[in-house]
């Protein structure tokens, strides 16, 4: 579930105030909210680079449409990709597991 933006800005603010009040000496929720988001964007990003290596070494240069399947996947989409890659026997193959 997402909050609608005026309200996660008004958490965020209020967070923010309370850490600045307290004089909170370590790393703000805010900052670590940051770090885990990305953390998660550069293991998206690696498995991404990892699997276009994969294909491309098995199936030839990618087409455009599976290149830009790569770059707006999801974690999970990757990992599953990412097996199927293993013994799926075309590009194809690959991208409806």
């Amino acid at each position: 579930m997402q909050l609608p933006e005026w309200l996660n800005n008004k958490v965020w603010q209020e967070l923010e105030t309370i850490e600045e009040r307290k004089k909170m000496q370590y790393i703000t929720s805010v900052e670590r909210i940051g770090i885990a988001k990305g953390r998660v964007e550069g293991r998206v990003e690696g498995e991404s680079r990892l699997l276009k290596r994969q294909l491309e070494r098995r199936f030839g240069i990618l087409p455009e449409w599976a290149a830009g399947k790569l770059v707006s996947a999801r974690e999970d989409e990757l990992e599953a990709w990412g097996e199927a890659v293993l013994t799926a026997p075309t590009l194809d193959a690959v991208f409806r597991a």
